[in-house]
Parts: C-alpha cells; structure tokens; sequence
C-alpha cells in the first residue's frame, strides 16, 4: 500500500499544479476585468468555502436566513447540487429534493416563508428573483456554496472554514481538498472558523487567527455545532413527538447519514445513545431498494427500544421518496444541527450581517 502510494502522490500533485494553472488563469481574468462580474442594486451575501467537503455551509446559510427573515423579505439562491431539473427552478409547494435540490428543498420546509430558487447560471436566477418579486420586492438574496461563482460581484463574501483542516495546511485537488489556493481567502469580508471543539483555549484561537493570516478588512469568528432534540419526519405515524438525550439513553440507534462529514453527528449520539450503529453512504446519496432492505436488516437485528436516525438533509430526500418502506417510516427520526457562535461572537455577528444589509 505504501509503495502504491508513493507511485501515485508525485502524479497528484503533478495534477494539482495543472489544475491550480487552470484555476489561477480565471480567477487572473476575473481579478482584471477579462471576464465579467455582476453587481446587483440590492445586497447579495455569498456564503461558500474553499475546500471539497463538509465545511457546513448548509447550517450557516440557515444562520443567515434565519436572522434576516424577521424583519426583511429575503430570497435564497442555490444551484441545486444533484437535481433532475434544468434552469431556473423556484422551491414552491410542489418542489422536492428532486426537483430543486436536497439542501434547497430543507430550507424551504425550514423557512417557509424565505423566497428559495435554483439556478447554475446564478446571474440569471438573481434577475429572475427580482423580475418574479417586484409586486413584493426582495430586500436581500443569500447565495449558497458560490464563493466561486465569481460571474456575480456579492456585496458581502463569507467564507468557511473547516477548524480541523486549515485551508492554510492543505493543498490544491488532487492532491489536497482545495477547490483554489488558500491566498484567495482574501476575497472574504468575513471568515467563518467552523466546527471548533467547544474545549479550545484562548491560545488556540490565537495560533488559528496567526496560521490565517486575514487583512484587516476581513472579519474572524469561530463556530461550533449545537444539536437539537429529535423529530420524527413522519409525525403522523412517529409514537413520540420528540426525542430528548435523557431519552436517547435508553435506545438503540441506527444512524444513517448521505452527507461529507458524518463524524461529529456519530460522536454526539454515540455519547448519548445506549447503542449505535452506522450506514455511511456518499453525500447527497439517492436512496434505492437496496439501501433500504439494508436499513430494515440492521435495524430488527438492534435490542430494546430503537430509531433510525439522520440529517436534516438526507431527510429532504427521504420525505418524499415513494421507495421507501412504510414500515421504517414511524422509526426515522432527524437530526437538527444549528450553529453556535463561541467567545460570545454571536451578538457581534448577527449585529455586522443585520446593519449591513438595513444600510444597503
């Protein structure tokens, strides 16, 4: 295995400063005005990341939903990864996670009423949104994984960053998980450290904040994640309506999760659950019959009391999925996931998003 390895890490890397050739060439023609780049009249916030994988761009989008759809009429724009649709697609009471999107489809049962669309070319999809809102005009538009989309100016660019994989200790695709090179953090205004173990000490804060290395511009904040209690997606048919940790103890459970980073959700149940077991499948998985006889398997052969358990985001694709077993519906239970901000940054930040957005 190691020889293998050691046949294949020089090809990687060779690939790596190919492909960072290609990625450098358009962000140059972009950066000189070569390529164009839109700017909208009303605030556009881009939230994305630099690095393949689960940075938890999902949980933070719905942070800025969440805070902004109070008081303002807010539009959330995606390209809906994996979907069998084409175009501009708004998510309205027909859509599914087929249709617009597995995380697209979880923010519009989430917040009912925030404007969510999907749209590749996400130039044409703001100019829809605003053509298709003007008798109740949008006061903002929140794009989801676009920090690459660079054909639209953002007026305010947030960039995550996954805590336990610094952007600034890793290396281009293939070789590394980079989309492009770390230095491009600098088209952030602000810088989101996610995923932070709750535990961490001032000095470790300080040795991220000084690996980063941010402009003065750019803001820094730190996350973690929270989990909520259980609910079942089916309440109709679920015997409890929500499942607490003191509850978790006392049953078995199968978790099963189609997402990049499965890791910490496993951690937090296993802590309090009496028993876990685990399906980990690819992110955004489509489920099929297979998978499913698989779930009924592993579940009859758990003791005691027993659920299974997934993402808010496998659960958008499970809601409407005629596959699955009616049987294995009073069972499935979801797990919220929210983010929350550490060193008391949650005021600050939620101060920074609300008064940019009412001032502009």
């Amino acid at each position: 295995m190691k020889y293998l390895l050691s046949i294949f890490k020089p090809v990687l890397y060779l690939l790596s400063l190919i492909y960072g050739l290609g990625v450098n060439v358009r962000n140059f023609l972009f950066d000189y005005h070569l390529l164009p780049s839109q700017k909208f009249d009303i605030p556009v916030i881009a939230v994305g990341n630099i690095t393949v994988g689960g940075t938890g761009k999902t949980p933070h989008t719905e942070y800025i939903l969440k805070l902004l759809s109070k008081n303002l009429h807010v539009a959330m724009l995606s390209r809906g990864y994996k979907r069998t649709t084409k175009g501009f697609q708004y998510g309205d009471e027909h859509a599914t996670a087929a249709t617009i999107g597995d995380e697209p489809f979880q923010m519009k049962r989430k917040f009912p009423n925030v404007v969510v669309a999907v749209d590749a070319d996400r130039r044409r999809g703001i100019e829809q949104i605003i053509r298709q809102n003007a008798a109740h005009p949008v006061d903002v538009i929140v794009l989801d994984d676009a920090y690459q989309h660079r054909y639209v100016q953002p007026s305010l660019n947030i960039l995550i960053i996954d805590s336990h994989r610094l952007i600034t200790e890793d290396s281009l695709l293939p070789y590394g998980r980079l989309r492009e090179p770390a230095r491009n953090k600098k088209r952030a205004d602000i810088v989101i450290v996610s995923k932070c173990d709750k535990g961490l000490n001032p000095i470790d804060y300080k040795l991220i904040q000084k690996k980063l290395t941010l402009f003065p511009y750019q803001t820094l904040y730190f996350t973690t994640y929270g989990y909520e209690a259980l609910y079942p997606l089916f309440p109709q048919q679920a015997g409890t309506p929500t499942l607490t940790t003191q509850e978790l103890k006392d049953l078995s459970l199968l978790v099963v999760t189609g997402i990049a980073s499965p890791t910490d959700m496993h951690q937090y149940l296993d802590a309090h659950a009496a028993m876990m077991k685990s399906i980990v499948l690819p992110d955004h998985y489509a489920f099929n019959n297979k998978d499913y006889q698989l779930i009924a398997q592993e579940i009859a052969n758990l003791d005691g009391g027993k659920r299974i358990v997934v993402t808010e985001k496998d659960a958008a694709r499970l809601y409407n999925d005629t596959l699955l077993p009616e049987e294995l519906k009073p069972l499935i239970y979801v797990l919220p996931i929210s983010v929350e901000f550490i060193k008391n940054q949650a005021q600050l930040f939620n101060r920074q998003i609300s008064s940019y957005v009412t001032k502009n």
